[in-house]
């Protein structure tokens, strides 16, 4: 889970997303809309019994408020809490698992703010099901043929990898860049991902507000997707001031075609 805000356990439910599958948990930074559902959510995972671990990476300066907040509220738990500082000044690995790397990404708001990529671990090909029936393959040789074995059938005739699978799925990469002011050289940082989530509280009539307050403009946006090469730019954290967001997203689609707006419940395939 990428924040956690007040009403975070609302929008869980609403969305059927076991509670048991979270793991970790990465905060940007220290304001309320990112981080007041936290506490709330490992009191629920302690009354519903959870035994597993769970992660939290986040910048140091939250780690005294949760200590005292778990002292007064939470005291008790039938879990570890496991926390991770996460330094917001530097681009590093911050996690890892058997699946998934994350990185840290250094962004420019008015406290520390860190953003986080995401990139899937390359996978194995996959083995084609015909070929294991035209060639009665057992089972116990199949992961030494997804790892590039051939296969030689009883007449010594040997039937090449090449023949026997199909090309694995490439990685999947989703980059989220909250809070934060323009940044040049972001791009470098998310370069060729797939989905890019990019701070786009203000369209261009507000870029110096957007300079003021340390967030970015739909425009802006965009040019940081259009010079990394991303697949998909996913605009986020709008201003109130917008009854709708219809000049955010048509600004950015002027410079980069496939952006789309986030709303709540929205599902993305990346």
């Amino acid at each position: 889970m990428i924040d956690c805000g007040e009403g975070t356990q609302i929008q869980l439910r609403r969305s059927r997303i076991g509670f048991t599958k979270i793991q970790a948990i990465f905060i940007s930074h220290l304001h309320g809309d990112h981080c007041f559902g936290l506490i709330g959510l490992i009191s629920t995972f302690g009354m519903l019994g959870r035994t597993a671990p769970l992660s939290i990476y986040a910048p140091e300066s939250l780690k005294s408020l949760l200590d005292e907040q778990m002292k007064l509220i939470c005291n008790g738990l039938e879990y570890k809490v496991e926390f991770h500082a996460v330094d917001t000044t530097t681009n590093k690995v911050i996690y890892e698992d058997r699946s998934l790397v994350v990185e840290s990404i250094p962004l420019v708001h008015r406290i520390p703010c860190s953003g986080f990529l995401f990139r899937e671990r390359p996978t194995l090909p996959h083995i084609r099901r015909d070929m294991i029936d035209c060639f009665n393959i057992p089972i116990s040789q199949i992961n030494n043929i997804k790892a590039g074995a051939d296969w030689t059938i009883e007449d010594g005739t040997l039937i090449p990898n090449s023949r026997l699978t199909t090309p694995a799925d490439p990685p999947r990469s989703y980059a989220y860049c909250c809070d934060t002011r323009y940044m040049p050289n972001l791009h470098e940082l998310v370069k060729d991902v797939d989905l890019l989530y990019h701070d786009s509280t203000y369209d261009s009539s507000c870029a110096n507000r957007a300079k003021l307050y340390y967030h970015s403009t739909s425009q802006q946006a965009a040019n940081v997707a259009r010079e990394a090469h991303v697949g998909k730019l996913l605009l986020g954290h709008f201003s109130a001031r917008y009854d709708n967001e219809s000049a955010i997203l048509n600004e950015a689609k002027a410079i980069f075609p496939n952006s789309i707006l986030a709303s709540e419940g929205k599902v993305i395939k990346v």
